[in-house]
């Protein structure tokens, strides 16, 4: 509430400056562009992660191909928003693409884009209005996320049967982050693979988290193995990656074996990667891999013949994902043109 209440805020601001004629324009052109060249704004929440990094890269590079120009900008709160929103105004962006750090930003965003007269288009996580609902005329890209969460438990329920794993000794821990949507689909949609292939629901574990980092995830799965001593073999399924690397992390230092244990992530990042290029098995098993280069490229095409054309891209475009693994891994990377 308090970023939304920041961003509304600045919002106000703009639009007093833009109705007083300030800045030498009305409130749609606040920012010159250069002749001949469409100016694409992209905004991330994380721009240190490399999933945020890998859309950049290629944004870029559609960009470099069809002659407009990608500019970066940080999102991480409400507040950097709005100034990231203004910069790209100054800039001369037309629109931009955004992955919002809190998705009810949306009215703020939208508001905010329309006063520069910028177009707007969400990327990973879909943009919401007051009630929760997808905001109304804001296109979204992002990933099939309950799909994505099925192939996470398909896949753990695999390797339970290949392992010889009974339903009595094994159980899931479930690490959630239930308030962000896509977190939450991701970890339904596994939870409810699994439960359909024939693991008992009692034998799901839930570790809440609030944070989607390593450190928080290492915590929740600590407390509930504390909780749940007796279970010999565990699966493992998260957000992303690192919140399931957390979990795998925190059953090593419980004293369980590589062998008990099976993770998968959703990402496919460098977290991902790092350990599988280790030598040896650990708990980790893989990940699901999305496409970054649609997420980068997609976006930033679809913006440019939005701007450029006036087509306006479809209101919900889904991606999906391929699972990586020790064995396919390099192959896949090479084939997404990630590595």
């Amino acid at each position: 509430m308090r970023m939304m209440a920041i961003l509304a805020a600045v919002v106000g601001g703009v639009m007093a400056w833009a109705m007083a004629g300030c800045g030498g324009g009305d409130a749609g052109s606040a920012g010159t562009q250069a002749a001949g060249t469409v100016k694409i704004g992209f905004i991330v929440k994380q721009p240190e992660e490399p999933w945020f990094q890998r859309e950049w890269r290629f944004a870029d590079e559609t960009g470099a191909k069809q002659g407009f120009t990608v500019i970066h900008e940080q999102g991480q709160d409400g507040e950097k928003v709005s100034s990231a929103i203004q910069n790209l105004a100054t800039e001369g962006a037309k629109g931009f693409v955004i992955c919002a750090p809190d998705v009810k930003l949306g009215p703020a965003i939208l508001a905010q884009a329309k006063t520069y007269g910028m177009k707007v288009i969400a990327v990973d996580d879909q943009l919401v209005g007051p009630k929760g609902e997808p905001l109304a005329g804001v296109p979204y890209l992002g990933i099939e996320a309950k799909k994505i969460g099925e192939l996470v438990g398909k896949t753990l329920w695999e390797q339970m049967q290949a392992r010889g794993w009974t339903a009595a000794d094994t159980a899931l821990c479930a690490v959630t982050y239930e308030e962000l949507p896509t977190a939450k689909d991701r970890t339904d949609g596994a939870i409810d693979a699994l439960v359909a292939a024939g693991l008992p629901q009692g034998r799901v574990f839930k570790a809440p988290i609030s944070r989607s980092d390593q450190e928080q995830a290492n915590t929740a799965t600590t407390n509930l193995l504390t909780q749940h001593p007796g279970v010999k073999h565990w699966l493992i399924c998260g957000m992303n990656d690192s919140v399931v690397m957390g979990a795998v992390r925190a059953m090593e230092a419980k004293g369980l074996k590589a062998g008990d244990v099976v993770g998968v992530g959703i990402n496919g990042d460098k977290v991902a990667i790092d350990e599988l290029k280790r030598p040896g098995e650990t708990g980790f098993f893989g990940s699901v891999l999305l496409s970054a280069r649609q997420h980068g490229s997609d976006t930033v095409e679809m913006m440019y013949k939005w701007i450029k054309e006036g087509t306006e891209p479809k209101m919900d475009t889904r991606t999906s994902g391929v699972v990586i693994n020790r064995a396919n891994y390099q192959q896949v990377l090479k084939e997404q043109g990630v590595e």
